[in-house]
């Protein structure tokens, strides 16, 4: 796979279009590797000129923040920023939400101002702008519903460009009874993804995934690898890992046949 770093493509005397966040769970969860992988195979396709941090890059701050560690959040921050603006950075494009919040309304207050973009978005753009074109597809005719991620939603507005994607895929898009702004989160967000549930009567991913199951598809989407972990317990605490797939748009996307 071809993902140049920042520094190989200064060395080269060369400034890439976006920089690609790849972010904690992008690196090193198993399962986000995957979504990575797909992204950086549409990256290459749509001959995008992009470059990573690799091992310059640095958890944004996100779980710090979330868990009410201020001071932590801004010294992780504070040292991103460093690295961004000494490499003059614009734009950032990221898969997950948690680092796409993050990186687009936290870190102006310190210094770092770039346009970011979620996975999602980018993606559309360059369809639309004809640099990437979906035919055919492996999922064809299957039922789909996507689980808004909270901080691409409700905490950004970007309900759209996810379901733009699904549809061209010739698939069944279904809403869950409750979506867009009036989503459930999967559990994950405010750094609860780092500890056990509290006691209850059910784990608010088992609820959520009741959600999709109520609505009979064949593969939950997601655009978060948060949502995606969540989701993907989800199914499997409801023994319905037969009959439906967790999968990120990106690769949704990077499965259709003309890629």
């Amino acid at each position: 796979m071809n993902v140049p770093t920042m520094s190989e493509m200064m060395a080269q005397g060369k400034q890439p279009e976006v920089l690609f966040w790849v972010g904690c769970a992008g690196s090193f969860d198993d399962r986000a590797k995957k979504i990575t992988k797909a992204f950086v195979k549409i990256l290459n396709k749509a001959q995008v000129s992009f470059a990573v941090l690799g091992t310059e890059e640095s958890c944004t701050g996100d779980p710090a923040k979330r868990a009410g560690n201020e001071f932590l959040f801004q010294m992780q921050a504070m040292t991103n920023i460093e690295v961004l603006n000494a490499y003059e950075i614009k734009k950032i494009v990221t898969a997950c939400p948690h680092c796409f919040n993050t990186l687009k309304n936290e870190y102006p207050k310190l210094g770092g101002n770039y346009e970011v973009l979620h996975h999602t978005e980018l993606i559309k753009s360059l369809i639309d702008e004809g640099k990437l074109t979906i035919e055919g597809g492996k999922y064809k005719g299957e039922k789909i519903t996507f689980h808004d991620p909270c901080y691409l939603g409700r905490a950004n507005d970007v309900y759209e460009a996810p379901r733009e994607l699904i549809k061209k895929l010739e698939v069944e898009l279904v809403e869950m009874k409750r979506c867009k702004s009036n989503g459930l989160c999967c559990g994950a967000g405010g750094a609860q993804m780092f500890k056990e549930p509290e006691k209850g009567t059910m784990d608010i991913n088992v609820m959520r995934t009741n959600d999709a199951i109520k609505v009979q598809p064949t593969i939950i989407a997601t655009g978060c690898p948060f949502c995606n972990t969540m989701m993907t317990d989800g199914v499997k605490a409801t023994n319905k890992e037969d009959s439906i797939k967790v999968l990120d748009i990106a690769e949704l996307i990077a499965n259709t046949d003309d890629l």
